[in-house]
């Protein structure tokens, strides 16, 4: 009797409506309890925060220690000393829900597993969880590793609107992971209910089946968390049960309230000592010299030199003149005054043999960071959209510059020679316009 008990899995459950966040049914919502596998939807969001913020990218190439490759099933199979492209690991985790990536992500970001789990409860407290404690990037049963169906409600939340961006990745059936292909641990529920497009499953001995489940129907969007499932059909038919709860309460029309993303503090924090010492992946930023080589310029000059401009063909063709005219109608509606006292400069552009589009460098006031506002399939797509963009947000992108950066998969538009503050300002801007954009860290 006390063996059974040991293992047994209470159960709990949490009903919102993702659009405003109101509880539309709760049965032990805030008791602790082990999350299982729903721990990688953190360890999914940190590494999510970490590409958007520069520290790493979906391209790095990350490098498999002993102790990731060593985590049992569910796994991808990766070896020890493989190296393999974090996009990968992200997909595996997402997905199959493979250990031996969570972990490989989390020491990839923090430097160790013990430090990321320490940058998961400062996430956690930052998000609101608080009932919440990770001690691992996986959530395999270790003591003291808890949380609520409120928490991961929240969580599921999260994601959903912090990082739209990839949210698809809960939704696909199969997925390449670098070394294989991989099935959805979701997918007979994705499969089944009409609407399903996530998040993650979870089990263990010790939590039994849980899943935090979202389904959108029109405009209407509910989030359902099971902790205890005895079964995964089980399981997944009380989430279904709930989740038609949560359609027939929630109603038709209400007022978008997004969650409050968190600020961004990256590792800071995650070594015990000091919050300004960070620990883990270092980014190596190349600044401007201290002292110049130059000569003193001389007394007699009445003013500096004006900065020097790449030279750049000025004839633009008739329809990047249309589009101009157009962004500029945009703009005189989105900031009347900003339309009535500042003219902007006509664009600068490479003529097309050259890789990338410059109009202006800096490297004066740690203006190390830019924003991404899209891959496009031509050099003249992404330049419209640039022109287009830098018109309707004068105000944070003044003294960017415009940068197309060709690739084997398109051409990437870019603005470069900001501030983290300001890169960070301007894509919230124009997400909130729902524009695609997310920030590029020094390199």
């Amino acid at each position: 009797m006390t063996a059974l008990s040991a293992v047994a899995a209470p159960y709990a459950a949490m009903v919102v409506d993702s659009r405003s966040g109101k509880v539309l049914h709760s049965r032990n919502a805030d008791t602790r309890l082990h999350p299982a596998s729903l721990t990688k939807m953190m360890t999914l969001y940190i590494a999510f925060e970490a590409v958007q913020n520069g520290e790493l990218t979906m391209d790095t190439k990350v490098r498999i220690s002993k102790v990731a490759a060593a985590e049992p099933p569910s796994k991808l199979g990766l070896k020890a000393g493989q190296r393999i492209a974090l996009r990968y690991l992200v997909r595996a985790a997402a997905v199959k829900s493979a250990n031996d990536a969570a972990t490989a992500i989390g020491e990839a970001v923090s430097g160790s597993e013990a430090a990321f789990a320490r940058r998961m409860n400062r996430t956690a407290r930052a998000l609101g969880m608080t009932r919440t404690t990770f001690k691992n990037a996986h959530g395999l049963t270790e003591n003291g590793h808890m949380s609520t169906a409120r928490d991961m409600t929240t969580m599921g939340r999260h994601l959903l609107y912090d990082y739209p961006q990839y949210y698809n990745l809960f939704s696909r059936q199969s997925t390449h992971a670098g070394v294989k292909q991989v099935a959805n641990t979701n997918r007979r529920f994705l499969s089944n209910y009409r609407g399903a497009d996530g998040i993650k499953t979870g089990y263990t001995r010790a939590a039994g089946f849980n899943l935090v489940a979202s389904a959108e129907r029109g405009s209407e969007r509910i989030i359902a968390t099971v902790f205890g499932g005895r079964s995964t059909a089980s399981r997944n038919a009380k989430v279904a049960e709930l989740l038609d709860l949560g359609f027939r309460r929630a109603p038709s029309r209400v007022a978008l309230r997004k969650p409050t993303r968190p600020a961004y503090a990256g590792n800071a924090g995650t070594s015990g000592g000091s919050a300004s010492e960070p620990v883990g992946k270092t980014i190596r930023v190349a600044t401007a010299v201290k002292k110049s080589l130059r000569p003193n310029i001389r007394p007699t000059t009445a003013s500096a030199p004006a900065p020097t401009v790449l030279a750049a063909n000025e004839v633009m063709d008739a329809e990047i003149k249309n589009a101009l005219k157009e962004a500029k109608a945009n703009t005189a509606s989105i900031y009347p005054t900003a339309a009535k006292t500042a003219e902007p400069a006509a664009p600068t552009i490479i003529e097309e043999q050259e890789p990338q589009v410059v109009t202006r460098l800096s490297t004066s006031g740690g203006r190390h960071w830019g924003i991404n506002v899209g891959r496009y399939g031509s050099r003249y797509a992404a330049e419209k959209v640039l022109l287009k963009t830098a018109l309707a947000e004068m105000s944070t992108l003044d003294g960017s510059l415009r940068k197309v950066v060709k690739s084997k998969r398109g051409f990437d538009a870019n603005f470069m020679g900001l501030t983290r503050e300001t890169a960070d300002l301007a894509c919230r801007r124009l997400q909130a316009r729902q524009v695609n954009c997310f920030m590029i860290g020094p390199s």
